[in-house]
C-alpha cells in the first residue's frame, strides 16, 4: 500500500458515518448529480444525462452584463410580495406539481441522507414550503439535481420552475434570471486542511491548487484575483472536498455556509481567514415569471415571520445550520425594488 492509499485509509477512518456516506455520493457525482434533460422518474431523484465537464464555464457570474438599474449594494432587491396568481403560478397549478432544481450533495443544505435515501436540508425545507403555499398541504414536489453551472440554463429552458440551491444574487445573474428576496446571508471564504500553510484569501494561496465550482461566485472571485493560485474548477463544491481528501487540491474557495457544512463532514479541514464577500441567497426563477417571483416573496415573508424562535425560518436554522454556523439571530430583511 503506497503513502497516498494509507493516508486515504486513515482519513476515512476518522470521518463520521454521515460524512463517509456523503463522500461516496460525491465520488459518484456522475450518477447522483445528473444534468437536466429528461423528466424520467417524476420523483426526488430527477433524471437526465451525465453531468457537464469540470471545465464548462458557461453562464458564470461574470458572463453577462449587469441588469439594468442593478447595483451591487442593492442587488438583492426584488418585487413586492403578492398572494395572487398569474401565468407562471397558473401553469404550476395546472401541472399539479412544482419542479425545483436543487443540490443533493451539499450537507445541511440539499443532500440525500445516506441512511434514508431522502433529500434533506435547509433549501429542501424552503422548497417544500413554497410548494405547499401554491399547491396546498399535499403538494407534489419534483426535485431535479442541478449542477452549479447549470442552474441558469435550467431556468431559461424551463426544465425547472425554480432553483433553490444556495444561489447567490448578483447583478450579472439578474440579467439572465429573476430572484426572490434574500433568504440567507453568507460570504466567500477559504477552506483548507487544518495543517495547511494557507491562512486566508491572500498571498498564502500562491502556488497552491485552489478548487471551486464552475459557474459559482467563487470562480468569479478567483478570476478577478487568484493570489498566485492555480485554479481547478469542478461541477459541484462537494467535488472540491473530495479533491482535498485525495490530495488533488490544496484549498477550496466557496461560500462560508457551504464550507462550514464541508468542515462538519470532514474534521481534518477548517475555514481559513474571514469571509471576503457578501453573498445573499435567493430563489431563482425564469426572468419572465414575475407573478411567481411575487408569490415566492410572499412565501418568504411568511417563512421569515417576525424572526422569533417559532418562525419557520428559525426552526429550519436550528435543525440544519446552527451546529455549524452558530450565532445567527434571524433571517435577512427583505429589500424591494418597486
Amino acid at each position: 500500500m503506497n503513502g497516498r492509499a494509507r493516508g486515504l485509509r486513515n482519513l476515512r477512518a476518522v470521518l463520521a458515518p454521515v460524512a463517509a456516506g456523503m463522500c461516496v455520493m460525491a465520488a459518484a457525482a456522475a450518477v447522483l448529480v445528473p444534468a437536466l434533460g429528461s423528466d424520467e422518474g417524476n420523483d426526488e431523484r430527477g433524471g437526465g444525462a451525465s453531468s457537464p465537464s469540470a471545465t464548462h464555464r458557461a453562464y458564470g457570474p461574470g458572463s453577462a452584463p449587469a441588469a439594468a438599474g442593478c447595483t451591487a449594494d442593492h442587488a438583492a432587491a426584488s418585487l413586492r410580495p403578492s398572494s395572487g396568481g398569474g401565468p407562471a403560478v397558473d401553469r404550476i397549478k395546472e401541472k399539479g406539481q412544482l419542479v425545483v432544481g436543487v443540490d443533493q450533495n451539499t450537507y445541511r443544505w440539499g443532500y440525500r441522507n445516506p441512511a434514508t435515501g431522502k433529500l434533506e436540508g435547509f433549501d429542501i425545507d424552503l422548497a417544500r414550503a413554497i410548494a405547499a403555499d401554491i399547491l396546498g398541504p399535499d403538494a407534489k414536489v419534483v426535485f431535479k439535481a442541478v449542477p452549479t453551472n447549470q442552474r441558469i440554463p435550467a431556468l431559461q429552458k424551463r426544465a425547472v420552475d425554480m432553483v433553490v440551491r444556495t444561489m447567490t444574487i448578483n447583478c450579472a445573474r439578474k440579467r439572465q434570471v429573476a430572484f426572490s428576496t434574500s433568504y440567507f446571508q453568507a460570504g466567500q471564504q477559504v477552506l483548507a486542511p487544518k495543517t495547511s500553510t494557507v491562512k486566508a484569501f491572500d498571498g498564502s494561496l500562491r502556488g497552491k491548487r485552489v478548487c471551486t465550482a464552475a459557474g459559482s461566485t467563487g470562480e468569479s472571485e478567483l478570476a478577478a484575483q487568484r493570489h498566485g493560485a492555480r485554479v481547478l474548477t469542478v461541477p459541484s463544491q462537494l467535488d472540491c472536498l473530495v479533491r482535498l481528501q485525495l490530495g488533488q487540491a490544496d484549498a477550496v474557495v466557496t461560500d462560508n455556509a457551504l464550507a462550514a457544512a464541508q468542515a462538519a463532514q470532514d474534521p481534518t479541514v477548517e475555514l481559513k481567514g474571514e469571509p471576503f464577500t457578501d453573498e445573499s441567497y435567493g430563489v431563482a426563477m425564469n426572468k419572465d415569471d414575475t407573478d411567481l417571483v411575487r408569490r415566492v416573496n410572499k412565501v418568504l415573508d411568511d417563512y421569515r415571520g417576525d424572526g422569533s424562535p417559532g418562525s419557520p425560518w428559525m426552526r429550519a436554522y436550528r435543525t440544519w445550520l446552527r451546529a455549524d454556523m452558530p450565532g445567527i439571530s434571524g433571517p435577512p430583511s427583505p429589500e424591494y425594488s418597486d
